[in-house]
């Protein structure tokens, strides 16, 4: 199993977008792939299930992310059982991490989204999982169990599901913080892709990430150190590496080689590879050659706008080339039926950009 994850600390570049996607291209591609999100506005896991459905899931869980180790000795264990049998969310599975009680025991099951990809849904209440993260962060240098159990919990699940369902790629959606959740998310993955839309503040996004990597490279390069050989099995062997950018819903202009973008999107553009180069650091990125890290994951695959489709695929709950195909369109059916196979043809490109991103992760090993 490979974990991924996606970050920009600009948001509205479309993150959420590309990773559902994404994950549904690598598992039409053949590939097994659980999506986690981290993001604790919870926006991947919105567009995937319905609203309802999440809140009730939610409800279910209230009492525990309130009290966990309580609330799990107020019900029987064939209540405990029988709510451990249906899906849960993320911050659900840390919470007796969090309270520094024993785990579960078991691995809820994930939410089935195609035949080959599956999703842990997020929870509006993570931010309680980073104070964690902070407030321990410094003991983590002493060895601390407890301390390193919540640095490496997310890392933890990701393996134990990976092992449980046979997960090729686990893919870990984040929010556009540079914190202390998205430092643990991003530096104990096996490698990280950065979406960016073609503007000045993406560049500023890629210089705010250059420096905090070179933070958290040293950290952990600290903590690597300080701990005993036991103890530093519970973190991955490598800090984690750059697979590469996209530039995602910029505007299209034909006469424009090699990219066709706008003048004004195709500027920022040029300057994407320059900024990643200057700012991440040189370890952090060099694994993919320097040539290849300069162009775009997938070429101009998925770069230029989706327009109206992105809106169909969220109303839907599916991605833009199954929208045609969905059963129930009703006022859409006239709009989405007459555009079938401008929807249609998007499955190719995003599979172009997963074939792509597989090539840069097979340089990891």
């Amino acid at each position: 199993m490979k974990a991924i994850s996606i970050f920009n600390n600009k948001g509205g570049v479309g993150k959420t977008t590309l990773t559902f996607h994404l994950a549904h291209a690598l598992a039409a591609i053949g590939k097994k792939v659980l999506i986690i999100d981290l993001d604790p506005q919870c926006n991947i896991s919105t567009l995937a299930v319905p609203q309802e459905w999440l809140m009730d899931v939610w409800a279910k869980e209230d009492s525990y992310i309130e009290d966990f180790k309580a609330t799990k000795e107020q019900v029987s264990v064939a209540e405990f059982d029988a709510l451990n049998r249906t899906p849960r969310s993320i911050h659900y599975l840390l919470t007796p991490t969090q309270e520094g009680t024993a785990e579960i025991g078991m691995l809820p099951p994930p939410v089935s989204l195609a035949p080959l990809l599956h999703l842990i849904p997020g929870r509006l209440t993570m931010h309680l999982y980073e104070d964690k993260i902070s407030s321990r962060w410094s003991d983590v240098y002493q060895g601390d169990p407890l301390a390193i159990r919540t640095i490496t919990r997310i890392r933890k699940l990701a393996e134990e599901y990976a092992a449980a369902y046979g997960y090729d790629y686990v893919i870990m959606d984040t929010s556009p913080s540079i914190g202390a959740l998205n430092k643990v998310i991003i530096s104990t993955t096996d490698g990280f892709i950065i979406p960016c839309a073609p503007d000045m503040f993406s560049l500023y996004g890629i210089r705010n990430l250059g420096s905090a990597l070179s933070v958290w490279q040293k950290q952990f390069g600290t903590i690597y150190h300080l701990l005993s050989d036991e103890k530093r099995k519970n973190f991955p062997a490598e800090f984690v590496k750059l697979l590469g950018f996209t530039i995602y819903n910029a505007k299209k202009y034909a006469g424009n080689p090699p990219w066709e973008l706008a003048k004004a999107h195709y500027n920022y553009a040029l300057q994407i590879p320059g900024e990643i180069i200057k700012c991440v650091p040189e370890n952090v990125r060099d694994v993919i050659p320097a040539e290849v890290l300069a162009a775009p994951i997938g070429g101009t695959s998925i770069m230029h706008t989706h327009n109206t489709l992105t809106g169909m695929s969220q109303k839907y709950h599916t991605p833009m080339w199954l929208v045609p195909s969905q059963p129930e369109l009703g006022d859409d059916s006239n709009t989405v039926l007459a555009n079938r196979r401008v929807y249609e043809a998007t499955f190719d490109k995003y599979s172009d950009f997963a074939r792509d991103l597989l090539s840069r992760i097979s340089a990891l090993g």
